[in-house]
C-alpha cells in the first residue's frame, strides 16, 4: 500500500487540527489565545473534536500505508502536528509581550 502526497497531508493536517484543539481545550490557552474560559460544555467538544480528528488521522494512516508503515507515520504526524501548534502557541505569546513591552507613542 503506497500513499501518495495528499494522504501525507490530509494526516498532518488531521493532527494539527486535532492538538490545536486539544490546546484550546485548555484553561490556559483559551486565556493565552482568546482572552477569557470558555464554557465547559465548548471545552468538552474541543477536547472530544480534538480526539476524534487524532484517531481520523490514524485511521487514515492505517487505511493508506498498511498498520506497521502507518503507525510510524502516524507517529512522525502526530509529532510534527503537536509541533507546530506549540510553535504557534509559543510565537503568539511572544508577539503579545513584544506588544505590551513597546513604550506608546
Amino acid at each position: 500500500m503506497n500513499a501518495t502526497l495528499v494522504d501525507h497531508v490530509l494526516i498532518l493536517f488531521l493532527c494539527l487540527g486535532g492538538f490545536a484543539c486539544l490546546a484550546m481545550a485548555m484553561v490556559r490557552h483559551q486565556e493565552d489565545v482568546l482572552g477569557h474560559e470558555l464554557p465547559p460544555g465548548r471545552t468538552r467538544t474541543l477536547r472530544w473534536v480534538g480526539w476524534l480528528l487524532l484517531l481520523s488521522a490514524l485511521w487514515l494512516a492505517v487505511l493508506a500505508m498498511g498498520w506497521a508503515a502507518g503507525l510510524v507515520a502516524y507517529s512522525g504526524h502526530t509529532s510534527a502536528g503537536a509541533g507546530l501548534v506549540f510553535i504557534a502557541l509559543m510565537r503568539l505569546d511572544r508577539w503579545r509581550e513584544g506588544r505590551r513591552s513597546r513604550p506608546s507613542r
